[in-house]
């Protein structure tokens, strides 16, 4: 049978003395259709509303983007100062414009900028056919990365998020994007930060509002179509730990700068990170029978660390599960259990145990020795040697 150990033990190692901030009382959004907030670090969900519900990203599909030309800067595929031909089909586009000229040649680094800071629908395109030859052929290329990045729910029939009904993605897919953009290529994820640039003498200014609210925003995309209304990627450092936002569906561009300050205010304030066992660290332990030690310990091999309420950090429920009885001999670094962390507003999270040391099996009269004890204290035969 399954055997359950419960243990009423408190992390003492997490406890931070002074004033905290007020209680995170669970959040609510009623202006966003979709929404999730993700801790960078432990990758927690703090805050999640039809986050796996399909939707249109407009141009936080750009994003996606992004990710492509970065990755084939860094396998030098691409260059920064590389020229790129401007074609008809990218000078045409409607929507948001860098204002590039047909048939000039413009530099891969103006480009990326064009599409980050002023969400130029004729720059992605261009980007898209220098790299891929097509925009077509540059999709089919988005597609096998997003599966590449576990981003299971998501289609892209085009570089920048123009409407199609069979492009989309979800916000947990988008937070899954974000995360990565800015691990995978720091390198380059300033580029989000600036707020403002200026080509053919037009100066456009960022349109991620959160950036000019000092609240350390640095990223990332924002993005607007009728159907899928007023959409916002972004993310934020207060006091080194970083906060990765989505939320779309909002109304308004107002609504889209107070609901996302809101939300990502929210999750910088309200959380910390908190480091509950040590790589290597002995978790707890339990009887084992048929071997030369009466006992073996329960390990974390992986640093455990988990995003807390501040004010909720001493309420964490652990558990320890694991099949009785162990039975030797049993190699160190078998997973022989799995802990159990039922943290508040988060929920239930897994890791798993090892052995802790080699515990090798009794000689065969110690084995029949303790089998008949066994058998006595449970008036029944039920175990093998």
């Amino acid at each position: 049978m399954r055997y359950f150990l419960n243990i009423t033990l408190f992390i003492f190692s997490i406890l931070v003395y002074g004033a905290l901030p007020a209680q995170a009382e669970p959040l609510q959004t009623s202006a966003a259709k979709q929404a999730i907030l993700v801790d960078y670090e432990t990758g927690d969900i703090l805050f999640e509303k039809n986050a796996k519900e399909r939707m249109a990203t407009s141009s936080m599909s750009k994003v996606m983007s992004m990710y492509a030309i970065f990755d084939a800067l860094k396998t030098d595929r691409m260059s920064l100062d590389q020229p790129i031909r401007i074609s008809e089909k990218a000078w045409r586009k409607g929507g948001s414009k860098m204002f590039i000229e047909v048939n000039k040649d413009v530099k891969v680094e103006d480009l990326i900028r064009g599409v980050i800071i002023q969400s130029g629908n004729d720059a992605t395109i261009a980007l898209a056919e220098g790299l891929s030859g097509s925009e077509d052929s540059f999709a089919n290329l988005l597609n096998v990365k997003a599966q590449e990045l576990g981003m299971k729910d998501s289609m892209f029939q085009n570089a920048s998020g123009w409407p199609d009904d069979n492009h989309y993605s979800t916000a947990y897919d988008l937070a899954i994007l974000a995360k990565h953009i800015i691990s995978d290529f720091p390198e380059y994820y300033s580029y989000y930060a600036e707020t403002e640039f200026t080509y053919n003498d037009i100066r456009q200014e960022n349109r991620n509002p959160l950036l000019y609210r000092n609240m350390g925003v640095d990223g990332i995309k924002t993005g607007h179509t009728n159907a899928g209304g007023y959409g916002l990627m972004a993310s934020g450092v207060r006091e080194g730990r970083r906060v990765v936002m989505v939320v779309n569906g909002l109304d308004s561009l107002n609504a889209r700068a107070q609901e996302g300050a809101r939300l990502m205010n929210w999750g910088l304030d309200f959380f910390e990170n908190a480091v509950i066992y040590d790589e290597n660290e002995v978790v707890g332990s339990a009887s084992i029978i048929m071997g030369k030690t009466k006992e073996i310990n329960f390990v974390a091999q992986k640093e455990i660390k988990v995003s807390l309420p501040r004010s909720m950090k001493n309420d964490i429920k652990v558990r320890i599960d694991y099949h009785s009885p162990l039975i030797a001999p049993i190699e160190k670094g078998t997973q022989i259990a799995t802990l159990h962390l039922t943290i508040p507003q988060i929920g239930e999270k897994q890791y798993p145990l090892f052995a802790g040391d080699n515990v090798e099996k009794r000689g065969f009269v110690g084995r029949t020795f303790e089998k008949i004890g066994l058998m006595i204290k449970a008036n029944k035969p039920s175990l093998e040697m």
